[in-house]
């Protein structure tokens, strides 16, 4: 059954949070400060963390920073109290997955919750980025397939293979920004179209959640990182696929 862990201060959301989830037939943890969270994150591996910006003890992009520093990369849902563009940024730029803003509707918790555990399963609809158009269990034609060296990606399936047989480990948002440097067909991709087709976000914010997801993608894609031989740097443009 499909964990989730609740990081959440305020008792009475925490409860609620944690009832329309289980009503939803999710297993539930809970922790209502950052430290708490963060060793329960550690330690229990959830599916999900729904995480709250403003804790005790140790902020939520605090903790959401750890755990992808120390190679944790399940889906986060950032909670927050405000709907400022700098809050989704920062959230953003500190790991998370999405955003929810409170008050918000136990319809549309339910519907960000699993649209981030089809991300994680490599199953079901993919990311806004790809239009919203919902994908079938069916093979994958070619279109739908990306062979870079010995790496095959499906982003029919969500997957990401190497010929060996592994697997790696790939978010939906980075499942996302590979199919939009695809769907360029060589052509350099700014920022600010990823910010806008990737995470909604208008132009000219200022933030380094592209950048900080093309360094994690090349981190699995590339052979050295530091020389891409897939995903160029266009200077003072953006990025372009190679293939």
């Amino acid at each position: 059954m499909t964990r989730l862990l609740i990081v959440e201060d305020e008792e009475i959301m925490r409860t609620g949070l944690r009832d329309t989830l289980m009503d939803a037939g999710f297993t539930v943890e809970t922790a209502a400060d950052g430290e708490a969270g963060l060793k329960q994150a550690l330690e229990s591996a959830p599916d999900l963390i729904l995480l709250d910006i403003m804790l005790p003890r140790l902020d939520g992009l605090a903790v959401c920073r750890e755990l992808r520093r120390q190679g944790r990369w399940c889906p986060v849902l950032m909670l927050t109290a405000r709907g400022l563009v700098d809050d989704r940024v920062d959230g953003l730029d500190a790991g998370a997955d999405d955003y929810l803003v409170k008050p918000f509707s136990g319809a549309e918790l339910l519907a960000r919750v699993r649209a981030l555990l089809r991300g994680r399963a490599h199953a079901g609809n993919f990311s806004s980025a790809s239009g919203g158009q919902e994908q079938s269990g069916a093979p994958a034609s070619r279109n739908d397939l990306l062979s870079l060296g010995d790496i095959t990606v499906d982003f029919t399936r969500m997957e990401c293979r190497r010929h060996d047989g592994g697997t790696l480990e790939m978010t939906a948002r980075e499942f996302a920004v590979l199919r939009l440097l695809v769907q360029r067909r060589g052509k350099p991709v700014t920022r600010d179209q990823f910010l806008d087709l990737v995470w909604g976000l208008s132009a000219g914010i200022t933030t380094r959640t592209v950048d900080n997801h093309i360094a994690m993608l090349r981190s699995k894609i590339e052979a050295n990182p530091s020389r891409p031989r897939w995903i160029r740097t266009v200077h003072k443009v953006g990025y372009r696929l190679e293939w």
